[in-house]
Parts: structure tokens; C-alpha cells; sequence
């Protein structure tokens, strides 16, 4: 592939990660108007999961061996189901921005849990983190969370949750390429849809045009085609420059949640979307050169 062409897919990919996963919350707000939250989420990811096993099997890519299988559930469990299911269950209550804005501090979880597998936090690292947790302590105390505990907890748990199995996930026996999406979504999504059952969810009577607009988006965009971008970035680029949807996403979803859906966002939460943001940039940048510039290096 020449460089023209390689540039030209770093530079969609970023594209898809930035601004499709920037939306996704938006989506999910959307979606659970009509169905319930952990039955959207199972809905989603088992159809996705179902669609791209079918392709990469079609390509010739292996059955994952039970080792990978028991990998790939790990994870699937972790981020799709606990993670994503977390944010969607909690999204009845809690604005499509604030959701995003909480899940902007993964790769400070990350950096934390990093440590159980030998990473040594380093004082730039330390630092990101403290500002990062004053950033959700501005968000709890002033902002549309204020009094809301449990929902706070929760989105804390889905962070956490989602930058440990990211994690784990490294360490974990899981299929090559995309069968590994594939495996992770499938499990994840059976997952949600027991915990669905569980929670005595049934398919709603009605589905607005909204909320199908919302599944097939989750599905094809989100789910398909940003998640293979991500792990083509994660391949071509630096991991700084893949992890840069981090600063992206947020703003993009405080933008679109104003934009279409009339969110309002009082001035305390986007003093601790700047606060959030600082931290997340010192955590990522620990050992590497400001963003932009790794940015425009790659492309």
C-alpha cells in the first residue's frame, strides 16, 4: 500500500473514531427511547458480533480455539456487556454529555490498573490522575449529577470496568484480527441479552423510527465500522495518536447532545470537561510528544 493510501486510511479512520464514536452516546439516548437499555445493548452487539463472525469465517479466518473463546468472553463481558450496558442502563436518567464526559477518564483507569501487571505509574501519570478524578469530583458536586449517586457510581464502574478489561485483554489468549471483535461483541452481547431477561425486559410494543435510526447506527457505525478502525489504528499508528479519540469524543458529544437533543449543560460541567480533559492528556502523554504533533507525523 503506498503512503498516499495508507495516510488517506489513517486519516478516515481517525475520522470514524472521533466523530461516529462521539455520537454513539447520543445514539444510545436515542435507542432506549423505545427499548430497554440492556436489551438494545444485547440487541447490538450480538447482531454485529453475528454479522462480522459470518465475514471472517467467509475470508477464511480459524474458529477461535477454546482458549481464545474463553479470552474473548472475558472481555466481552467486561466492555460490552458491564461497560457499554453500564452507560446505557444509566442514560435513563443522565444526559447523553454527562455519560461521555465520565467515560473520558478510561486511560486514567487504565494507567492505574496497568500497575497490577508491572507498569510503573510515572509523576506525570500520578499527576493526570489527580486532576482527572477533581474533574468528576467538579461534575458530582456542581453538576446535572449532583445528588445522583448511584448514577455517579455507575458511570465510575463502567469507566473502570472498561479500562480493566482493556487491560486484561493484552494478557488474555484472544483470536487474530478482526475474529477477535467478533468473539468479544458475541459474548458481551449474549451476555446483556441474560442480564436482559433477568431484568424482566420484553421487546417493546412500538419502536419509533428514532430509536430503529439509533439501532442501526449502534450497529453498522459504531459497532462494524469504527470498532475495525480502531483496531486498523492500533496496527498502523502509535498508540497515542489511536487513544486520541479520547480528547475527541466528549466535545463531540456535548456538541450533538445540544445540537439534536436540547441537552442543557450548566458551566460547571464544562469547566470539568476542560479538567477531565487535562488529565486525560497528561496520563496519555506520559512518555510521548504533545498529541498533535504525533498526529500530523503519522499522516
Amino acid at each position: 500500500m503506498s503512503n498516499k493510501n495508507q495516510s488517506l486510511l489513517i486519516v478516515l479512520a481517525l475520522f470514524c473514531t472521533y466523530f461516529i464514536w462521539g455520537s454513539t452516546y447520543l445514539a444510545i439516548r436515542f435507542g432506549i427511547e423505545s427499548f430497554p437499555p440492556f436489551l438494545m445493548a444485547g440487541t447490538r452487539f450480538t447482531i454485529a458480533g453475528v454479522i462480522l463472525y459470518i465475514v471472517m469465517r467467509c475470508l477464511g479466518a480459524p474458529n477461535p480455539t477454546k482458549q481464545q473463546w474463553l479470552g474473548a468472553t472475558v472481555v466481552g463481558i467486561l466492555l460490552p456487556a458491564l461497560g457499554n450496558g453500564t452507560v446505557c442502563y444509566v442514560q435513563q436518567t443522565v444526559s447523553s454529555s454527562v455519560a461521555a464526559l465520565s467515560i473520558a477518564t478510561v486511560p486514567i483507569w487504565m494507567a492505574i490498573f496497568a500497575s497490577v501487571w508491572g507498569h510503573k505509574i510515572t509523576s506525570k501519570e500520578w499527576l493526570g490522575i489527580v486532576v482527572g478524578f477533581v474533574g468528576i469530583v467538579l461534575l458530582n458536586v456542581g453538576g446535572s449529577l449532583h445528588g445522583d449517586l448511584t448514577s455517579a457510581l455507575l458511570l465510575i464502574f463502567a469507566a473502570a470496568t472498561w479500562a480493566f478489561g482493556s487491560v486484561w485483554g493484552k494478557h488474555l489468549a484472544m483470536p487474530q484480527g478482526l475474529m477477535a471483535s467478533a468473539a468479544q461483541m458475541l459474548a458481551g452481547g449474549v451476555a446483556l441479552l441474560l442480564m436482559s431477561a433477568l431484568h424482566g425486559d420484553t421487546w417493546p410494543q412500538t419502536v419509533s423510527l428514532k430509536s430503529w435510526a439509533a439501532m442501526l447506527f449502534l450497529v453498522v457505525l459504531s459497532s462494524l465500522v469504527t470498532y475495525s478502525a480502531y483496531l486498523y489504528l492500533l496496527k498502523a499508528v502509535r498508540p497515542l495518536v489511536a487513544s486520541s479519540n479520547t480528547f475527541v469524543n466528549p466535545v463531540v458529544a456535548f456538541i450533538v447532545g445540544i445540537w439534536l437533543a436540547n441537552e442543557h449543560i450548566v458551566p460547571i460541567e464544562f469547566i470539568a470537561l476542560g479538567v477531565v480533559l487535562v488529565g486525560v492528556f497528561l496520563v496519555l502523554s506520559a512518555n510521548t510528544k504533545e498529541i498533535t504533533k504525533e498526529i500530523i507525523s503519522e499522516i
